[in-house]
């Protein structure tokens, strides 16, 4: 007979722990345990935690999944997808708020610490633009195009248009490679000159622009590319 919980240690349990020690005492399991409350049957919740994360390879793999990819693991239904997509969402606006209002020159880890978690994994390419006054404070963001980055797919008077809108002083461009490399491409210099040049004629400017991969990125403004 499977024992419960409730029958452990007081010391073991997971939710004991988190109150008395901290998340740091926890497991990767322990805390999505938390999150649950209950297994399915024939196994605890911590179990089942565990092997999810064996499955997925992680937390980071199994919060990128899609519902529909979740929905077909035996004892995950509506209720615990969206607690899972409740969590990630909550992680990536905590990350967000650290960075709104910063100044983007002094605060560049607190940028790319956003933008990696909310790009590295997806599955096509998104191209969003920072938005910053004149004190480099960013004042907003917009995904504005998605698919291949080329000329076809990035229209210039777009991101002009989206930039008279919030009143910007200064934007940083950023899209991701689903590659998880970060190498630019041909199109990439090409379509940032392109913007640099449109965003030039009302005088708007350029700071960086951002590619990003695996945990790591490619800043333009750093390897002097602009």
């Amino acid at each position: 007979m499977i024992k419960s919980i409730k029958d452990w240690p007081e010391t073991e349990r997971p939710r004991e722990k988190l109150l008395q020690k901290g998340g740091g005492a926890l497991s990767d399991a322990e805390l999505l345990a938390v999150l649950f409350g209950s297994g399915i049957r024939g196994q605890d919740v911590v179990t089942f935690s565990r092997e999810l994360l064996l499955k997925f390879g992680g937390l980071r793999g199994l919060l990128s999944q899609r519902p529909c990819d979740l929905e077909e693991i035996k004892g995950i239904g509506k209720a615990k997808i969206a607690m899972l997509f409740s969590i990630r969402e909550i992680g990536l606006r905590h990350l967000r708020e650290k960075m709104m209002k910063q100044n983007f020159v002094r605060s560049p880890q607190a940028v790319t610490d956003y933008l990696c978690a909310s790009l590295r994994d997806q599955k096509r390419e998104i191209f969003k633009v920072l938005f910053l006054d004149r004190s480099l404070r960013i004042m907003g963001e917009r995904d504005l195009f998605y698919g291949t980055i080329d000329e076809a797919a990035v229209h210039p008077r777009e991101i002009v248009k989206a930039a008279l809108e919030f009143h910007a002083s200064s934007l940083v461009l950023v899209h991701n490679h689903p590659s998880g490399k970060i190498d630019p491409s041909r199109e990439d210099y090409e379509i940032t000159q392109k913007i640099k040049a449109a965003c030039q004629t009302v005088s708007i400017r350029i700071l960086d622009h951002i590619i990003i991969g695996e945990n790591q990125y490619f800043s333009f403004s750093e390897r002097n590319a602009l």
